[in-house]
């Protein structure tokens, strides 16, 4: 009978429902129950929109459930009969639609039409809800607490005794709120949120906003009430039951920063809160707009997947994100907080203030996050030595962008597995690398002025990729114009020109240049007395210009890039913008050498001809300062990549990082030496055992000064720690005897303290290596890292762990990664990736994965990071054709549930990289090795 009405209500709902394709019924939508679902689309119709949630929520940690209601207010654009919002493995209870003064509008059950194909639920009204009227959907709701780390989720700690304690916590972003509420979970839909939890006296509740009030309601609960949020997406919404302890503060604007952790963690959490005050001041100075909400936590979460999240006023993290110990974590470990602390704050700004309008655009927050990191830190804490990082996220970015399986910065996404992916090296470095181009190009106060512009002119709003342009440039006259000031010029013939260097640039032309176009130019500059003559392609490094593909995968790519050089008769950099495939350059004057790119502000890759690399080879030789050391790891960085691409001999490569005998900075040091250590890996996991043992030979003879002179101690500024990390981390690996004494002296002289005496945390991983590869090493290192209470202490325990030689050792690892109580499962991705990167574990992790592989995407969503991980760190180790093979085979026998990553495209590039680099570069690096050690 119930059944029967609601067809009956269907069939007479259709005459009132918008009239449009994606709106009518689809035999092939079919909800849960069998009736037609009444939308079509992944996206919401537009014709609903949230106002106001007022949501009750109550998790019980003891049953790991939790009950709720949500009452929406709602403003209808077009009549009709249909609310269409998210839902995910909710199970809903009640489904009603009150009118403006909250009275029923139907004294009927409603039903609620499910299609979890597009995790929509459908209600529908028997009376038309009318455009321009206000109504309330009201909605109670249940579901188990996620297991995962997405939605409402538990999360749980140990205390000394060994005691497990449960909490309840958040992660929304991207796709989840409609895990823990019916919503409508798109950003686009910015709405106001009144929150109350219910919990018992034991425990504390956080939201996005302050505690208005604390009600006792009976049965030994509580209800927490917080004030009312201010307009925003559903993804920024968070709650959290928990028994942890806080430390707080005051910014100068009178913004109250706490910091939570698990209570015998407390005391980790003073350097977060440091950073966290004096970061907040500096974004509210340099965005000149105050941080809009009367308080901020960070808290550190026991389970958590990403690194953080920056939901408004209630910014999650790992504990490795947010917890430092002076005692044991290194100066590695202080940048990471540091870093990461920067990059959510900065969201409260961009993302959340200013909110991309669909993922596509992930870039707008991702990106900008990831550049403030630096622009933050270099300012707050220059000791940081922040700037020497930059470099490396670049050249991550150029490692993915110079893949055919690169994208687009501005990319298609539309279902939840292509949003996840949005969550790359492409959104957050890339981004990040562009935005450092264009600050350069706009100086500092343009690129300032321009985003105080943009954020706000869309405060509380929706943002496009263009909107960012049309905002960097403020409008002038065309006297201030043609005087050359950073500005547009009002008058319309030339609207969107910038004047730069004497030219008139299309600013939002050049930029869509970089992002709606994948990869990453590259320069090539021919010398000849005054005249450079410069081209620009694309830069790829699996397919060479003889290759019969190679001019169909450069067809349609052209970026207008600025170029910036140095010669050796000016210590000034001068510019110019490309804007065609090729150009001619006239200098002032002869001159012995130039260098492009100046400090790596562009993103872009230089080849030179072979006048070129010899009078850049020379001067590293004669005189290596006469380059920034910006420009020396960019020309070593640069003379890598183009060998792998085949572009340049590995031969003029290794002659030309032969000064670094003399080098003392440590950025180019650690760009010569990280790719000798990667050849070194690639060749040692072949198994040619006449190369691995000479490059070996030859990196401790020729770097064994810089070994020598390391110190065992925390001393120095940060550049000289991350040196010392790096240096004594490879000299060990490579079995270098004193390396070896040194640790092994200092682990048995921790291991008789039982660990009570404190090792100099920068060496301490390296000590710990050293020490697990015997077995009682090993066993004493396990035992310790369930008893240690501070995470960063625990990824060294676990990095030494899985460099054991020892295959069932390493087989233990990943069993109690999978079981997921000793060795958390939010580590498994990274533990399974150390593994693979261990010599005697690289085919024992791949195994783990095929045969696993069911239970890892339980574990982690398609498309998620953890996925990522574990198929990149897994699948690049490889370089043979049979490994690709193997490779292939497997995702094809699952290419149902592969078939929309675009990570299997990555990932099987990278292995073909790596064979190509082998069958290129083998006999070279043979023949050049034998020609050095003799």
């Amino acid at each position: 009978m119930h059944l029967l009405l609601v067809i009956l209500l269907f069939l007479e709902a259709q005459l009132c429902v918008q009239s449009s394709d994606s709106n009518s019924p689809s035999g092939e939508n079919l909800s849960t129950n069998g009736l037609p679902f009444p939308w079509s689309k992944v996206r919401l119709p537009n014709y609903i929109v949230p106002v106001h949630y007022h949501l009750l929520i109550h998790p019980n940690l003891t049953s790991l459930r939790f009950n709720g209601s949500v009452k929406i207010e709602i403003d209808v654009k077009n009549n009709t009969n249909w609310v269409v919002l998210h839902s995910k493995n909710l199970r809903i209870f009640t489904a009603t639609v009150l009118d403006e003064h909250e009275a029923h509008l139907s004294d009927k059950v409603l039903s609620v039409l499910e299609y979890p194909a597009h995790e929509q639920i459908a209600i529908f009204s028997p009376k038309i809800l009318t455009s321009g009227e206000k109504y309330f959907l009201y909605l109670e709701f249940g579901a188990p607490l996620s297991d995962g780390f997405y939605g409402f989720y538990k999360s749980t700690y140990k205390t000394k005794e060994g005691e497990t304690r449960f909490l309840a916590s958040t992660h929304f972003e991207p796709t989840s709120a409609r895990m823990a509420l019916p919503c409508f979970d798109e950003p686009i839909f910015k709405a106001n949120y009144t929150v109350r939890i219910r919990r018992d006296p034991s425990h504390i509740a956080l939201s996005n906003m302050p505690l208005e009030q604390t009600v006792e309601i009976g049965n030994g609960l509580f209800e927490d009430q917080f004030e009312v949020s201010v307009k925003m997406s559903s993804y920024l919404l968070a709650f959290i039951v928990c028994d942890f302890r806080s430390v707080s503060g005051m910014t100068a604007t009178g913004i109250n920063i706490s910091i939570y952790a698990v209570p015998e963690k407390w005391h980790q959490t003073r350097y977060a809160l440091e950073a966290a005050l004096r970061l907040l001041e500096f974004y509210e100075q340099y965005f000149n707009i105050l941080y809009p909400l009367p308080k901020l936590d960070l808290i550190a979460v026991p389970d958590f997947q990403a690194g953080a999240m920056e939901n408004w006023g209630l910014t999650t993290y790992r504990e490795t994100s947010l917890l430092y110990d002076p005692d044991i974590s290194s100066a590695s470990d202080k940048l990471w907080v540091t870093m990461v602390i920067g990059h959510e704050l900065a969201h409260q700004w961009f993302g959340n203030l200013v909110t991309m309008e669909w993922w596509n655009d992930l870039w707008l927050n991702e990106g900008f996050a990831r550049y403030m990191e630096f622009v933050s830190l270099e300012a707050v804490y220059p000791e940081l030595k922040v700037e020497d990082h930059f470099l490396d996220t670049c050249f991550g970015a150029i490692g993915r962008d110079s893949l055919n399986s690169s994208r687009p910065i501005s990319s298609l996404a539309e279902n939840p597995t292509q949003i996840e992916e949005m969550f790359d090296t492409v959104s957050y470095d890339k981004g990040a690398c562009i935005l450092h181009m264009l600050r350069n190009f706009l100086t500092n106060e343009g690129f300032q002025s321009g985003i105080i512009r943009y954020l706000r002119r869309f405060s509380y709003s929706n943002a496009r990729n263009e909107d960012l342009w049309d905002s960097l440039i403020k409008t002038c006259s065309e006297e201030e114009f043609t005087a050359g000031e950073y500005c547009y010029s009002s008058t319309q013939a030339t609207k969107n020109a910038y004047h730069f260097a004497g030219e008139h640039i299309d600013l939002k032309e050049m930029m869509y240049t970089w992002t709606l176009q994948k990869g990453i130019p590259l320069i090539t500059v021919k010398w000849k007395e005054r005249k450079l003559y410069i081209g620009q392609e694309r830069f790829l490094k699996i397919v060479l210009p003889d290759d019969p593909s190679w001019h169909s995968l450069q067809e349609g790519y052209l970026w207008h890039i600025p170029l910036s050089y140095k010669t050796s008769h000016s210590d000034y950099e001068k510019k110019h913008i490309l804007t065609t495939k090729s150009d001619v350059l006239t200098l002032d004057e002869e001159v012995d050498w130039v260098k492009l790119n100046s400090d790596m502000n562009g993103y872009y890759i230089i080849h030179y001809d072979e006048e070129g690399w010899n009078a850049l080879t020379e001067l590293l030789r004669v005189n290596h300062t006469a380059l920034s050391f910006k420009d020396r790891a960019s020309l070593i960085h640069n003379a890598f990549q183009l060998v792998t691409a085949g572009r340049l001999s590995l031969n003029r490569a290794l002659d030309l990082i032969g000064y670094l005998k003399s080098e003392t900075h440590n950025v180019p040091l650690l760009q010569g030496l990280g790719y000798l250590q990667s050849f070194y890996k690639l060749i040692e996991k072949r198994n040619i055992a006449d190369i691995t043992h000479n490059l070996k030979t030859y990196i401790l003879q020729y770097f064994r000064d810089v070994i020598d002179k390391q110190s065992w101690s925390d001393d120095g500024m940060v550049s000289d720690r991350r040196l010392r990390e790096e240096v004594l981390s490879l000299a060990c690996d490579l079995d270098y005897p004193p390396c070896l004494e040194k640790a092994k002296k200092l682990y048995n002289s921790w291991v008789e303290s039982n660990g009570t005496i404190s090792l100099p945390t920068d060496v301490s991983e390296t000590v710990y290596m050293v020490g697990a590869q015997d077995d009682s090493g090993w066993a004493y290192l396990l035992e310790k890292y369930g008893l240690s209470m501070c995470e960063t202490e625990k990824s060294k325990f676990l990095s030494a762990l899985a460099s054991s030689k020892d295959s069932e050792k390493l087989s233990r690892l990943l069993q109690l990664g999978m079981d997921g109580t000793l060795i958390k499962t939010q580590n498994l991705p990274s533990l399974i990736y150390l593994v693979a990167r261990n010599p005697v574990g690289h085919f024992l992790a791949w195994d783990f994965v095929t045969k696993h592989w069911d239970e890892l995407v339980e574990k982690f969503p398609l498309g998620s990071f953890g996925i990522r991980e574990i198929i990149v760190g897994t699948v690049t180790q490889f370089s043979s054709t049979e490994e690709l093979r193997e490779v292939e085979d497997f995702f094809k026998s699952i290419t149902e549930q592969v078939s929309q990553l675009r990570v299997i495209q990555v990932a099987t590039e990278n292995v073909e990289k790596n064979i190509m680099w082998l069958s290129r570069n083998l006999e070279s690096m043979r023949t050049w090795l034998q020609q050095r050690l003799d």
